[in-house]
């Protein structure tokens, strides 16, 4: 590369943009697939603990090992099961990280409620399902949603590494950049990637602030 060379050829840009749409569409489905398969089976998970205290380390401990595996060695171990070109190899490990982020938030936003307030609630006829979807979830929302935050902006993060074995949306630019030194491609991959995190992280705080009106009305009282 030429001392004269831009930082960015916008020109490129244009030319491969059809492209970089592609990669950005895999990126975002094989980021948010595994949040929010995370967050389904976090949940069930959540509550169990919550209920069953015994359950909670064992659940906990086993995620934390399985969150503390290099991404890379975990898509490399998955190939021979998946295929080396299949979403799944990304989506799988993925989706045991939001785990390892999601059950804690689940067990700690459940904690947050008062007993006074579960209480009041058993006084009141509610019934234990009516009281976990009126009271009990609704006061763990901000918790829960908390850590949905970083497990979202954190995936969002670890599907570049997918590129090192064919999946890895735009993990893609970063590599073919760096094996050309050209840095336009990389230059775009860091700002799709950062464009994508904060649009997420911003859409998840939208939803909390829709789903608490209560917290709203509380700050403006």
């Amino acid at each position: 590369m030429g001392d004269t060379e831009p930082l960015v050829r916008w020109d490129w840009i244009g030319r491969n943009w059809p492209s970089i749409q592609q990669l950005l569409i895999d990126h975002i489905v094989m980021a948010l697939i595994p949040v929010v398969l995370g967050l389904v089976i976090a949940l069930p998970l959540g509550l169990a603990s919550a209920r069953w205290r015994v359950l909670y380390q064992p659940t906990v401990g086993l995620m934390n090992v399985v969150y503390s595996l290099p991404s890379l060695a975990v898509f490399i171990v998955l190939i021979p099961i998946t295929g080396l070109a299949e979403r799944t190899t990304v989506i799988v490990p993925l989706t045991f990280y939001s785990l390892a982020v999601l059950i804690p938030a689940v067990v700690d936003g459940l904690g947050a409620v008062p007993d006074s307030v579960r209480q009041s609630a058993v006084a009141m006829g509610f019934g234990p399902m009516r009281r976990l979807l009126q009271v009990d979830l609704p006061i763990a929302v901000p918790v829960v949603l908390a850590g949905l935050r970083v497990a979202t902006v954190s995936s969002i993060s670890l599907v570049s590494v997918g590129a090192l074995i064919g999946r890895g949306g735009l993990g893609y630019l970063f590599i073919d950049g760096w094996q050309r030194q050209f840095y336009t491609p990389i230059v775009v991959g860091i700002v799709l990637v950062m464009a994508l995190a904060v649009l997420a992280d911003g859409l998840i705080v939208l939803a909390q602030r829709l789903l608490t009106p209560w917290a709203r009305a509380r700050r403006t009282a």
